[in-house]
């Protein structure tokens, strides 16, 4: 098999129409495809065994996603869903000697009721061919089986899998009965026993065989009608999805009409009476304040002259009290210091006591024009504490009522904003019919699909008492000469096949061994780690190390670039084993190793990996020294090359650091 190229159209980030030649010459097997990550490599492998494989193509984006699902997601955001995506593989084999040229192409775009549609057409030098477009998944895999893909499209997840003892033994079984030979004379071996049951079962009791017609029957009416429910149940599904699309247009309609206002009206108009409210409450402990004693703030001025005129009041009182006293006491200490100043002294200090008096006395004469009570400078204190404490509340309630009137002139706007029944009246009806025909079409979807639940277990009924049936037939009683003749040389037959089975799987484990050594010793920096490599069939073909001191080695023993190594070698001598006749599409393989064992691999596998090697890889990986190295092998070069803004990938000739590839480095 040689591919030729492969075209892909809308297909991933590839957007338009990208195609690569992948023809090669002898002695320039390399194909070289460059690529950051995230640019589309691991999409250019996926197409490829897409085309090919149809649903059972092991994509690495597919994960457990349905097929139709899978293939929506392939088609690029830019492109029209109906006009969808496609991908051509054309590629030759060679059949006794005569070469066949094949042209596969998968399409697949949306119809106008939303639904997936996908075709495969094959063309066969040059000719459309039915058969072979109508029987594809079965001739495929006499091409290349699915089975055996594995071993020649791989990527770096594949060589860390197969790193694993357990999935290496898992893929050298697979390869040894689908690549070598040894599943087809198991296949053939099976095709005699099937010939042989057939035998006895058309020599079945007739009662028991009419039965089991009958329950056939059964089966396929039930099958039919299980596919008319399903049929039914996706026209509900669609008429649901309708009815849903309508309801949605109608309630954005509504929307931008006020109708979340309009339904909200009367919770707005609460609102607003709740604001009015309180803001009339407020205005009230105003009126109440007011009320008492805060007015007196207005006669500021007058109060503080009515204290100081208490507190004039105050002193003469208490000078007129105290005036007689001051003159005894004048008089008492004059005497006192008598002999103690002289004379010029004593008379300073008369004086100035007689001046004292006097002062007191002149203050004394006040007159008291307000009659205040003793107690007024008390009571004035106490009227400026509670003029205070009126003043902040009257504060506080101003702006609370200031903000309650802010509010309510908002609460206002919102229900003035609310349509009236007149300009919203008609959708209001139009949302209501079409949330009942909603309602309608879901009911008639769940009945549909309990139907086609019903429909499907009926057929599993039906199925698992046709295989009890079958399981219950006895044996004929009797069967003529000539059916135990075929029976016998049947079974002789088998016998024979399944020796050269054995011998056959024998001869192919040997060549396997060796081929995987010889691999992994081209390949390995440290020559001589491991001596001799077996598959041991007895143990579910598991790969058994032996090291140079004839102990067996724990393949857990290895680094994780010698594992990756072994992994390579692997799939390099199963490749060799079976001829090389297969192309090998080499995706990113080198994420572990050291520099040697890259250079190992670029010197020594992949120009010998067959006869013509697809390799892609990221800057990092083939670097400009690699590149160097390799370039004695390579046919051709491109990059894939992607736009951070589209998120889109076009195709580039050329590779870093290559002549003319200046627009991709």
């Amino acid at each position: 098999m040689h591919l030729h190229n492969v075209t892909l159209h809308d297909f991933g980030a590839y957007r338009g129409e990208q195609r690569l030649d992948l023809r090669t010459e002898p002695g320039r097997p390399i194909v070289l495809i460059g690529g950051l990550n995230g640019c589309g490599k691991t999409t250019l492998l996926d197409a490829i065994q897409l085309v090919l494989y149809g649903p059972k193509a092991d994509c690495s984006g597919r994960g457990n996603r349905p097929y139709n699902e899978y293939l929506q997601q392939c088609i690029n955001r830019e492109a029209d869903p109906a006009e969808g995506a496609s991908i051509a593989l054309e590629f030759s084999i060679t059949v006794e000697n005569e070469e066949h040229y094949y042209r596969v192409v998968r399409n697949w775009y949306f119809t106008g009721s939303k639904t997936l549609r996908e075709f495969l057409t094959v063309l066969v030098n040059g000719e459309f061919s039915r058969t072979h477009t109508e029987n594809w998944a079965d001739h495929v895999e006499t091409i290349l089986p699915l089975d055996v893909s594995t071993l020649f499209f791989f990527d770096g997840e594949k060589i860390e899998e197969l790193a694993d003892p357990r999935s290496a033994a898992r893929v050298i079984e697979s390869a040894i009965h689908s690549l070598l030979g040894v599943s087809a004379v198991e296949r053939l071996r099976q095709l005699l026993k099937t010939l042989e049951n057939r035998q006895r079962l058309s020599e079945a009791d007739q009662d028991v065989l009419e039965k089991i017609q009958k329950q056939e029957l059964e089966l396929t009416q039930a099958t039919q009608a299980a596919s008319d429910a399903h049929q039914r149940m996706a026209a509900a599904r669609s008429g649901l999805l309708q009815r849903q699309v309508a309801l949605d247009e109608i309630e954005r309609k509504f929307e931008y009409a006020g109708g979340k206002e309009y339904e909200r009206r009367k919770e707005l108009e609460a609102e607003r009476n709740r604001i009015k409210n309180q803001l009339a409450t407020t205005n009230k402990t105003l009126v109440a304040l007011a009320e008492g004693p805060l007015p007196l703030l207005l006669l500021q001025d007058q109060l503080t002259s009515v204290k100081e005129q208490a507190k004039r009041e105050k002193d003469a009182d208490d000078a007129s009290r105290f005036l007689g006293v001051l003159e005894e006491r004048d008089e008492w200490l004059i005497t006192q210091i008598i002999d103690e100043l002289p004379a010029s002294a004593r008379s300073v200090l008369k004086r100035k006591l007689t001046s004292d008096r006097k002062k007191r006395a002149a203050a004394a004469d006040l007159e008291h024009n307000l009659d205040l009570p003793h107690d007024a400078l008390l009571q004035l204190s106490a009227l400026d504490q509670a003029l205070a404490t009126s003043a902040d509340r009257a504060q506080e309630l101003m702006k609370e009522a200031a903000d309650f009137a802010e509010d309510l002139e908002v609460a206002q706007q919102q229900v003035d904003a609310v349509p009236d029944d007149e300009f919203i009246g008609g959708l209001v009806e139009d949302r209501k019919i079409a949330i009942e025909r909603l309602a309608v079409a879901q009911a008639e979807f769940e009945r549909n699909e309990s139907l086609h639940d019903e429909a499907v277990a009926r057929c599993g009924r039906l199925e698992a008492e046709l295989k009890r049936a079958h399981s219950s037939r006895h044996a004929a009683e009797w069967r003529s000469k000539w059916l135990e003749r075929v029976v016998k040389y049947s079974g002789k037959a088998r016998g024979t096949l399944e020796q050269l089975g054995v011998d056959l799987l024998a001869h192919h484990i040997e060549n396997v061994e060796v081929a995987v050594l010889q691999s992994f010793n081209t390949l390995m920096r440290k020559q001589g780690l491991i001596r001799d490599i077996t598959i041991d069939t007895e143990d579910k073909f598991a790969l058994v190390l032996t090291g140079p001191d004839g102990e067996a080695i724990d393949p857990g023993r290895l680094s994780a670039g010698e594992r990756q190594l072994l992994a390579v070698s692997l799939l390099w001598g199963l490749a060799k084993t079976a001829g090389n006749r297969l192309p090998s599409i080499i995706d990113t393989p080198l994420g572990r190793l050291d520099s040697k064992h890259r250079e190992h691999l670029v010197d020594r596998y992949f120009p010998e990996a067959g006869r013509q090697v697809l390799l892609l890889s990221t800057d990092e990986e083939i670097d400009e020294k690699l590149l160097g190295r390799l370039k004695p092998y390579l046919s051709h070069t491109y990059t894939l090359v992607h736009d951070d803004k589209t998120f889109t990938t076009t195709v580039e000739p050329g590779y870093w650091w290559t002549e003319g590839a200046a627009h991709v480095a």
